[in-house]
């Protein structure tokens, strides 16, 4: 009887140990996900000729702007829209701009089964969206991928980046404005080449969308597309 008690307190480990590991694989599977919001007023696609440009005059012309903007024509034409080599004869003109802010400091909690089976609740606060409370740390989505635990342990900080991508379309004939639209999204990357790609894939994602709503987009990740 004594000899299979120290494999019962190796079990009661694993089982402690497995789930956390789990979820550590999860959390660098977690898509990306961004907030859309878009006004439209397009007619119906007929083939209508267009080109990108950027809104900002620091950006135009330049090979990264060209590279984003690569992305947005193979989207368009994926609609139906024909890409006019000439801007000033296209029939729409795609206006494009992107950014990422500085980033803010995260301070969270990290999991301590020992708290939880002693019932520590943890601390509340107002969560990373700012539309729910919850324990202090538990249901950070940069963390856990969106788990929460009820336990306390350590406390870890980290930067968390805000990223923006604006989209404009207007008709060139009369200057009309037919779209807008804003994708936003919160990571721990401030890397452009990697925000901007899923930023222009959740915009286009259900485009042109239903004019007004504000959806969360979630992107999977590049090799996990069909």
């Amino acid at each position: 009887m004594t000899g299979s008690q120290p494999d019962r307190k190796r079990t009661g480990r694993l089982k402690v140990l497995v789930p956390l590991a789990f979820l550590a694989l999860g959390a660098c599977a977690t898509p990306f996900r961004a907030d859309v919001q878009r006004f439209e007023a397009l007619p119906d696609t007929q083939g209508q000729t267009f080109a990108v440009v950027a809104s900002d005059p620091d950006l135009a012309g330049g090979l990264e702007f060209s590279q984003y903007a690569s992305l947005v024509e193979e989207r368009m034409t994926q609609l139906g829209y024909r890409r006019s080599a000439d801007p000033a004869s296209a029939e729409l003109l795609v206006q494009m701009d992107y950014d990422v802010d500085k980033g803010r400091e995260r301070v969270v909690g990290t999991y301590d089964p020992f708290y939880s089976r002693v019932g520590f609740g943890g601390f509340y606060g107002r969560g990373f969206y700012g539309r729910h409370r919850y324990r202090y740390g538990f249901h950070d989505p940069f963390l856990f991928g969106g788990h929460g635990f009820s336990g306390f342990g350590s406390v870890r900080s980290f930067t968390v980046y805000t990223s923006e991508l604006d989209l404009k379309i207007n008709r060139q004939a009369d200057g009309e404005r037919l779209f807008e639209g804003t994708a936003e999204a919160q990571s721990r990357s401030k890397n452009l080449t990697y925000l901007v790609p899923n930023l222009v894939e959740a915009m286009f994602t259900g485009f042109p969308g239903n004019s007004g709503e504000r959806v969360r987009i979630s992107v999977a990740p590049e090799k996990d597309r069909k």
